[in-house]
């Protein structure tokens, strides 16, 4: 038996025997099993239809009772059971019990709080915890403040097929400086400004795993339907690595499908640096994700998507251009998905730090998306958030020997934020070799120009790694990278 045959069936006996011990022993000491993302202490979507689902004895009749509603349920020939709850406004703390009809046995839930449900995911930079951010100590000690934030850490998991259940989840945590030294220090500090903002709960989901590729994230079903992704797929079925985390919807399937059912707001996103070198494919891959997850966690519900264009760093063993086609291809995804939001990083770097510690600044940029877009017509304790980015580019005007550019997002105007000259904007002509152009602020457009480009046709701004420009609005929010241009990419034909 060849080694792959041995890794695929050693995982299979595995998979079934942990199933069958499971459904046993719920059977055989007639418990009520609830799905692992419910505990104490969580967090559920206010104002939604919310679902609760678990296993029992086939056929048992349950009661679920929440506030005052009593839900009626019987379990099917195997032993699954599901009810839905009305939940209201944000508030609590509330009790959830589960019951047989007949009284015994009952499980119950306690302290759970109504409120604003998010996940967060990603590789690396996403998992980064509170204790490896800047200024580690003081933000742990203050997380006691901050009791209604709540968190969900899901265990890793690679599977070969989607799970119902995850592996291992210990359950909500209430925010505090125990559970927050080691949670997502970019989704905390999303959550924190939401909560101060909104007033109300919030539920940070994560499932995250550093090092991984957007194409584990993504399930088989969709993976498989996209042609021009047949090549990597191709690629993974030669190899002998099942179980391993970089296979393609391996993550999906333990740490993304057992989420089917849930009810929460929205996504936010930090992920891209384990797919750099094939930045190319990424512009398949990334609106991939986001579509599958609509599709499956949500029936196609177009939740909001907030991601994070990565920071400057100085990939070596990549092309110094690859991390801004990267970057490019995330600007593709802002502008071609729906309800999408992108974070730019440019400022927030440090070019020998693949992952920067000033984790503040991203997750407040993140909800600076969520209170501009998700929740514009909410109350906040700042005021409505009208400019969540900085300047995107919109269009170019060939004028003379200048290329004039134009940007969203300007605000009240573009400015320098070191009042230097801007930087990073190089300039093409008729033979499509790129050089260093200079650049100025014209009103709300900036004027592009080179004394080597009489006939100028396109323009690129920070198109290097390591590329930290000092284009800014109204706001001090940092310009993205951009292309003018639609030349051949360096990562071209680059699969796997």
């Amino acid at each position: 038996m060849s080694t792959r045959l041995q890794s695929y069936r050693t995982y299979f006996l595995i998979t079934v025997a942990l199933v069958v011990h499971s459904l046993g022993s719920a059977e055989a000491q007639g418990d009520i099993t609830v799905a692992r993302i419910f505990s104490d202490h969580m967090v559920l979507q206010q104002q939604s239809q919310v679902r609760i689902w678990g296993t029992t004895t086939p056929h048992r009749k349950l009661v679920i009772s929440f506030l005052d509603q009593e839900i009626h349920v019987e379990a099917t020939a195997t032993g699954d059971w599901s009810g839905t709850l009305q939940t209201p406004a944000a508030g609590g703390p509330y009790t959830i019990e589960i019951r047989a009809e007949a009284g015994e046995p009952r499980v119950q839930f306690n302290n759970v709080m109504i409120g604003e449900v998010w996940i967060c995911s990603g590789q690396s930079n996403m998992e980064w915890p509170i204790e490896k951010a800047e200024a580690p100590e003081r933000e742990i000690a203050q997380s006691k403040d901050f009791p209604n934030i709540r968190f969900l850490d899901i265990d890793h998991s690679a599977m070969l097929e989607p799970s119902r259940e995850f592996t291992k989840v210990k359950g909500w945590d209430v925010c505090n400086p125990e559970s927050a030294r080691t949670f997502s220090a970019t989704a905390y500090f999303f959550g924190r400004r939401l909560h101060q903002e909104l007033n109300v709960p919030i539920g940070l989901v994560k499932t995250t795993w550093g090092g991984t590729p957007c194409e584990a994230w993504i399930s088989a079903e969709s993976l498989g339907a996209e042609p021009k992704l047949r090549p990597l797929l191709d690629h993974w079925n030669q190899l002998e690595l099942a179980a391993a985390p970089h296979r393609p919807a391996n993550l999906y399937n333990g740490m993304v499908a057992p989420m089917k059912g849930i009810m929460f707001r929205g996504v936010i996103w930090y992920q891209g640096e384990s797919n750099v070198k094939r930045a190319k494919q990424y512009r398949t891959l990334f609106p991939l994700l986001i579509a599958d997850w609509r599709k499956q966690l949500a029936d196609g519900r177009e939740f909001p998507f907030y991601f994070v264009q990565l920071a400057p760093f100085r990939y070596n063993n990549h092309s110094p251009e690859a991390l801004a086609e990267l970057w490019d291809a995330q600007l593709e995804t802002y502008r071609h998905v729906p309800r999408t939001g992108m974070v730019v990083t440019t400022d927030i770097t440090e070019l020998d730090n693949i992952h920067p510690r000033n984790k503040q600044a991203v997750g407040a940029r993140l909800a600076g998306w969520a209170l501009a877009d998700t929740y514009r017509d909410w109350p906040s304790a700042s005021g409505p958030v009208s400019v969540p980015s900085g300047p995107i580019y919109r269009s170019k005007e060939i004028d003379g020997r200048q290329v004039r550019i134009n940007f969203d997002f300007v605000a009240d105007g573009l400015s320098s934020k070191d009042d230097q000259p801007l930087t990073w904007f190089s300039i093409c002509g008729p033979d499509r070799k790129f050089v260093p152009a200079s650049a100025r602020i014209e009103g709300n457009q900036v004027v592009v120009w080179s004394d080597e480009v009489s006939e100028p046709q396109e323009v690129r701004f920070a198109w290097a790694d390591t590329a930290q420009p000092n284009l800014v609005n109204s706001v001090g929010l940092p310009a993205s990278p951009f292309r003018t241009d639609r030349l051949p990419l360096s990562s071209e034909g680059i699969d796997f």
